[in-house]
């Protein structure tokens, strides 16, 4: 749609922003219309049933607002929304460093295998997001080794010749490769560590869970 705007000229009407059917989105799943909807449905259901009498429809406006005023707010979950921003990166940086390796020709097949391995265990570890948004240290550790501690001895790597990495030289202990494959074990320890710890309150709750049953139903039914 066009306005006039003087002559020979003619203006475009702002266009409405997707935004704005937001607020009204959200109060449509909200627990207070929820609440309000059911209520409203009881007048309804006493209406046809020959209780509500002519005033019917302010019975079921006001049952409506009744629901709405009483319901509980919404629950806000502002961890979780932010743990799914902090991991998401992480995930994409994990992805593309996986891909890059897998397909570069200068990491034999053991190199590409342990990177494969520890990036499984990593993986597991960000699809406890809110977990590691509880726990800034390990969120911390997983970070540093996704776009730091990998790709630098990757990286280092890379740029020797492949003959030189595969060769000790002089009174070194270890080639460049056996020291990678060393840095890949030390890596893939730390993170399965960290694994355990950010499964550790769902080991946690099921034990907790277990204890329950154990107690509720454990008894025979000659006990009851």
């Amino acid at each position: 749609m066009a306005t006039s705007d003087g002559p020979g000229r003619r203006r475009r009407r702002p266009p409405v922003q997707s935004g704005e059917a937001g607020p009204v989105l959200r109060y449509l799943g909200s627990t207070r219309n929820i609440a309000g909807c059911a209520l409203a449905l009881a007048g309804l259901l006493a209406h046809f049933l020959g209780l509500a009498g002519t005033l019917w429809p302010v019975v079921v406006a006001g049952l409506y607002g009744v629901g709405a005023l009483l319901a509980p707010p919404d629950r806000v979950r502002l961890a979780v929304a932010h743990a799914g921003v902090e991991t998401g990166p992480l995930r994409a940086d994990l992805g593309a460093l996986l891909r890059r390796v897998r397909d570069s020709r200068r990491f034999p097949d053991d190199v590409v295998a342990r990177v494969g391995a520890l990036a499984e265990v990593v993986e597991g570890v960000l699809e406890r997001a809110e977990v590691l948004a509880a726990s800034p240290d390990h969120l911390h550790v997983v970070s540093q080794t996704i776009r730091d501690y990998l790709p630098v001895g990757l990286e280092a790597y890379a740029n020797l010749p492949r003959a030189y990495a595969l060769t000790r030289r002089g009174d070194r202990e270890r080639s460049a490769h056996e020291e990678l494959l060393a840095q890949l074990d030390l890596l893939d320890a730390g993170m399965r560590e960290v694994a355990q710890a950010v499964h550790r309150g769902d080991e946690q709750a099921l034990t907790d869970q277990g204890r329950f049953l154990r107690d509720r139903f454990g008894r025979s039914a000659l006990d009851l």
